[in-house]
């Protein structure tokens, strides 16, 4: 009985822990100029992969509550679909520590980028590149 207790007690204890080493869960986007929360995008690894869909928009002055992607290239499946369930974290394979090889779409300028992404202490950083420039957020976890 002792065993099944201190087993569970173990596994009770664990388990935040392990969710605050992975990249999995919800996380709150922060406007780079503002320091303002923007949305809430939960990031999901299947098959090996890591994809992230935003579930949650923040209210900000002249935005519509659940706006679209207007500004995604026509030849997107995203142009003209509701950002709020869109997918916009693609294809990330685990390469050391951090995930590469897949990109991130920007719904604000309809731009998509080849991204990475990793654990910085409590903090994710989601860093996208445009040829030889990138620029790097820092998202604060949500769960």
């Amino acid at each position: 009985m002792r065993i099944v207790l201190t087993g569970l007690l173990f596994l009770l204890a664990a388990g935040p822990l392990a969710a605050q080493g992975t990249i999995v869960g919800k996380w709150k986007t922060i406007d780079d100029n503002t320091g303002e929360p923007r949305s809430i995008v939960e990031i999901l690894e299947l098959e090996g992969k890591v994809f992230g869909r935003v579930v949650k928009i923040f209210p900000r002055p002249n935005l519509e509550p659940d706006p679209v992607c207007k500004k995604c290239s026509p030849e997107d499946p995203r142009f003209n679909k509701k950002i709020i369930g869109m997918e916009i974290i693609r294809n990330l394979v685990k390469s050391g520590s951090e995930y590469a090889g897949g990109d991130i779409l920007d719904p604000e300028n309809g731009r998509v980028y080849r991204s990475k992404i990793w654990l910085e202490g409590k903090v994710l950083k989601v860093r996208g590149y445009w040829g030889p420039f990138y620029r790097t957020q820092t998202w604060q976890r949500a769960d």
